[in-house]
């Protein structure tokens, strides 16, 4: 889809999460990859944390990002399978006002063509928190790289046409 060159770009205030029980930030290449991507996009980076995999720490981050205004939307990796450790979008969920289940979809879509049907492990998900964006995405890096360049790339452009996330941020805390 195309980017309307006439319209002005707003950049997006992002925080990054990476839920692991063995990464440190030195180790943690995915976080790095969403970093580096989000700038080069014209992004501003609002917070990078990590965080155990365990609901109750991910909530109350998310919780802290979704209350703070210098934060418009919060990118996750990891936490995103199937294993017992794996509570990612279980703890979306908690703080989930509205949930956006064609990001999941087009996610695995795109995720299919990359690494077949391994895809169906993948429980990535987002939705609208007190009017901030939360994406999750897997841990890989090949998992940030699909969804950041095959999806949050344009939706995160203001730009881009014929719709995009940022157009929507002035009215979701609408009732």
């Amino acid at each position: 889809m195309p980017i309307d060159e006439s319209r002005t770009f707003l950049p997006v205030r992002i925080a990054v999460l990476t839920v692991s029980d063995t990464r440190g930030l030195a180790e943690d290449r995915s976080g790095d990859t969403l970093v580096a991507r989000l700038a080069e996009a014209g992004h501003v980076l609002a917070d990078r944390r990590i965080e155990k995999d365990d609901v109750e720490t991910i909530v109350a981050r998310l919780h802290a990002w979704i209350d703070d205004p210098a934060v418009d939307c919060v990118i996750t990796t990891g936490g995103t399978g199937v294993t017992g450790r794996d509570v990612t979008p279980e703890a979306v969920e908690r703080v989930a006002e509205k949930m956006i289940p064609g990001f999941g979809e087009l996610f695995r879509m795109l995720s299919y063509k990359t690494i077949g049907t391994s895809t169906v492990q993948s429980r990535a998900c987002a939705c609208v928190a007190h009017g901030t964006y939360i994406f999750a995405l897997p841990g890989s890096t090949g998992a940030v790289k699909d969804g950041w360049d095959g999806i949050l790339r344009d939706q995160l452009d203001s730009r881009h046409r014929p719709c995009n996330f940022v157009e929507l941020m002035p009215r979701l805390l609408e009732r």
